[in-house]
């Protein structure tokens, strides 16, 4: 039996099908899923795909190009303050201390959030234990 990573509430991730690097990231165990804060999301049925901005200005990745990625699927979220959204979701190879993941990231607009990423219970199960008195233990291996 393979042991499971101890990480803190708040951690740094790569997107590396999205060339984003050091992404700040809060840990979410009330969250089903990953999500990711984007500007100017559109979705083409027809084609099965999204374009979407990463980020916002004040981002110092924000580089303001459009990004063109298949769309996965479209699913209904359930926000915090319980809201229904129909989100686009996108399939990413993610880096997370030191190993890479195949994950799904919703798109969504987290300006009013203090982390542009949240990493929810799908990405978690299995794989790694949350200590919430900790936090940037990537930052230690």
């Amino acid at each position: 039996m393979s042991q499971k990573k101890i990480i803190g509430r708040r951690e740094i991730v790569d997107i590396l099908d999205l060339e984003l690097y050091g992404l700040d990231a809060k840990i979410d165990t009330g969250a089903d899923s990953n999500s990711l804060h984007c500007d100017d999301i559109f979705i083409d049925n027809e084609n099965k795909i999204v374009t979407f901005k990463l980020l916002d200005e004040v981002h110092p990745a924000y580089h303001g190009k459009k990004i063109v990625m298949p769309l996965y699927k479209l699913k209904k979220v359930k926000s915090s303050n319980g809201t229904v959204q129909l989100r686009a979701t996108i399939q990413v190879i993610v880096s997370f201390f030191g190993k890479k993941y195949k994950t799904d990231i919703s798109l969504t607009d987290r300006s009013d959030m203090k982390y542009p990423m949240l990493i929810g219970r799908k990405f978690l199960v299995n794989r790694f234990l949350v200590d919430v008195s900790k936090e940037y233990l990537t930052k230690v291996i």
